[in-house]
């Protein structure tokens, strides 16, 4: 998975999407690519689980997006010092993070260190998705 977008407000900005990604913005930068440009990056997950996308947006786990972006801790310990929390607690979500690829560990020693590479997220849920079930827009 690619690592950073642009927002127009020149911060990087990663996209979530619920089972469709930006098709259009996919077709565009092979065509800028073909012509030989550099295309404006643009990158996003896109998730097939609706429980995936909860779990992004969850108050705890946006807690630690927003501590690691602005504060930029040196481990999983400092991590949780500057939330309030408890180190295991912190690590396991950290680590579920990481399986929904938002965040990455870079170890330092014995350390990891939680980095995220954007600055903002925009989650797009469509609500008129031809694929969506009702019991899928009920959970």
């Amino acid at each position: 998975m690619a690592k950073t977008g642009n927002s127009p407000d020149g911060g990087r900005t990663l996209y979530v999407r619920f089972r469709h990604g930006d098709e259009d913005g996919l077709r565009d930068t092979f065509r800028a690519l073909d012509r030989g440009e550099t295309p404006e990056s643009h990158f996003e997950v896109v998730f097939e689980d609706p429980f995936d996308v909860h779990r992004v947006t969850r108050p705890r786990n946006l807690e630690l997006l927003r501590t690691i972006a602005q504060r930029e801790p040196e481990s999983i310990r400092e991590t949780a010092r500057l939330v309030e929390r408890d180190v295991r607690q912190v690590h396991d979500n950290l680590a579920e993070l990481e399986e929904l690829h938002l965040l990455e560990f870079e170890e330092e020693g014995r350390q990891k260190r939680p980095t995220v590479w954007y600055d903002s997220i925009e989650v797009d849920l469509s609500l008129t998705a031809p694929e969506t079930t009702r019991d899928e827009a009920n959970a």
